[in-house]
């Protein structure tokens, strides 16, 4: 634990007038947790923005999180603040648009976050590559301060960590992990209850818009490989949104005989978003060559090409990393 840079993110938040705390793009439950929890502890000179339009707004799944609902989006966040927190943002591309101007314009930045590619992009960085979650480092930010975690900050905090683990399936899951699940069920947080809302609470065509991708599914190299491709049309046939294909990669990946799976998502201009999952494979190295990062077993990056094209190249490189 590096006090001297807690010291020096407290003592920004501190002197700074009006801070944004930011999720990156298509968040999840441990960006959008983190920077909720954040917000509850900052206060009222902290705004938090969550990196969609106005149109698709906050992800269903995680509306319930407390304070998520006064959130700023990229439609209506303005250029006034000298302090931007990123919180779960792996990478200066997972900030996008707008957000990007307000972030290189603040007078401070700061990056807390758990990816180990993470290169440090921000003016003062907090990284820990061996974390679970960036929920489980600021956790140890605040208890390093001692900090009081209230009811529900810790609703927020087991939300990101429940969520970057798989619901504590994942091998990112450690002792230390555990330990601090259990003090924020301690603190409040209704561990039954949060995981309910986060898994089981799926809107009717969620599940048939996953249905359909996850049946035209393609296996390669004698199964061990399984590549989903979603089209615009897919999206719009089910009216779905980003958080719509969240979860297939992993459904995916608990084949018996696949080794890495991925999901190929169309999203205009000839620009591919992938995700790819293994158990024992480091995707990480596959994505690179995409100019992509992420974990050893969980990654993703941008291929800018049609989606038959981006398919391809990806079989190509996972062919190269299987030594096929």
């Amino acid at each position: 634990m590096n006090n001297i840079v807690i010291d020096n993110i407290f003592s920004e938040i501190e002197k700074s007038k009006k801070i944004l705390i930011i999720s990156h793009v298509n968040p999840d439950g441990d960006t959008l947790g983190t920077m909720c929890a954040l917000k509850l502890y900052i206060g009222d000179k902290a705004d938090t923005l969550i990196q969609t339009s106005e149109t698709i707004g906050i992800p269903d799944t995680y509306k319930f999180l407390p304070g998520i609902n006064s959130s700023k989006n990229l439609d209506n966040v303005q250029n006034i603040y000298d302090l931007v927190i990123a919180v779960d943002v792996a990478s200066i591309d997972r900030i996008v648009q707008k957000a990007r101007f307000i972030f290189d314009n603040a007078k401070m930045t700061i990056n807390i976050d758990h990816h180990k590619t993470n290169n440090g992009y921000g003016k003062l960085n907090f990284i820990n590559g061996s974390a679970s979650s960036a929920g489980e480092i600021l956790f140890n930010i605040f208890s390093a301060k001692n900090i009081p975690v209230t009811k529900e900050m810790a609703e927020c905090l087991y939300v990101s960590i429940l969520t970057d683990t798989g619901g504590f399936r994942y091998e990112n899951t450690k002792p230390e992990t555990l330990e601090i699940a259990a003090k924020l069920i301690n603190y409040g947080a209704d561990n039954a209850d949060l995981a309910k809302k986060c898994y089981n609470n799926k809107p009717k065509n969620m599940i048939l818009f996953q249905s359909a991708i996850i049946s035209r599914t393609e296996f390669f190299f004698n199964d061990t490989v399984a590549i989903a491709s979603i089209e615009e049309a897919d999206m719009k046939k089910f009216n779905g949104t980003n958080e719509y294909t969240e979860g297939i990669a992993e459904t995916l990946r608990t084949i018996k005989t696949v080794e890495i799976s991925a999901v190929l998502k169309e999203s205009g201009n000839n620009t591919v978003k992938v995700s790819l999952r293994s158990d024992n494979i480091d995707v990480c190295e596959i994505v690179k060559t995409f100019n992509g990062g992420g974990h050893i077993h969980a990654a993703g990056c941008t291929i800018k090409k049609p989606l038959k094209t981006a398919r391809e190249l990806l079989i190509c490189e996972i062919k190269k990393c299987l030594k096929l």
